[in-house]
């Protein structure tokens, strides 16, 4: 079995704790978070991904049409504000978990006649996440590139209803996204809406125990 995907977080909405380190530099406006010239603080929120899946093949059978279901996940952070007027560079350190599942049909679009055999994928990922960003304050807009660290030993991907057994899915620890999102301020709470792309593959490989005709694997 061969699987490209790419992980995708679609609206990611952040409420960001108000900024627990300020350093102002202008005595005159203390009032804005967004005078400060640095603002250091925690948020906390949820998001909702997917994965897109650009090729699947089962025993040489390439299956074209595969659903996306989306699952809730949550993350916190840590993230410095460096505010230019009114500009700012925003670095972050997070922890994501993220939840997806894929169903399709095992027999493709080979087999129009007969009734469908669905099998899924469910996919619960933990990732320690890097994102730098730019943008403007106020009613923010920014951009930015996230690397992302998938934590091998507490992620959990189950297959079900696959005529192999013992299916294991190795992923690549290191990943890189795209970031574009918009946000506001309110008082000195921060509120994102994020949308995030990864720019290459997750699945480095596949495989599963073989089953001997006397049912022993091997």
């Amino acid at each position: 079995m061969d699987m490209l995907r790419k992980f995708i977080l679609l609206g990611l909405l952040v409420a960001a704790g108000s900024p627990v380190v300020g350093q102002n530099y202008n005595a005159d406006r203390v009032d804005r978070p967004n005078t400060k010239k640095i603002n250091i603080g925690i948020k906390a929120g949820f998001n909702s991904s997917m994965f897109m899946v650009s090729e699947l093949k089962i025993k040489d059978v390439t299956i074209d049409e595969v659903q996306n279901n989306y699952k809730i996940g949550y993350f916190g952070a840590l993230f410095m504000r460096i505010n230019m007027k009114k500009h700012f560079i925003q670095p972050e350190v997070s922890y994501n978990v993220s939840k997806c599942e894929i169903t399709f049909d095992k027999l493709g679009s080979q087999h129009p006649a007969i009734e469908p055999d669905y099998a899924s994928v469910q996919s619960v990922l933990h990732s320690v996440d890097f994102p730098i960003l730019y943008g403007y304050n106020g009613m923010s807009i920014f951009a930015g590139p996230k690397l992302r660290y998938l934590w091998g030993k507490h992620n959990e991907i189950t297959f079900k209803n696959f005529d192999q057994k013992g299916i294991h899915e190795r992923l690549y620890p290191f990943n890189v996204s795209a970031v574009i999102g918009v946000g506001v301020n309110i008082s000195r709470i921060f509120f994102d809406f994020r949308y995030e792309q990864g720019i290459g593959n997750i699945s480095k490989s596949i495989i599963y125990d073989n089953i001997n005709s006397d049912g022993s694997t091997g």
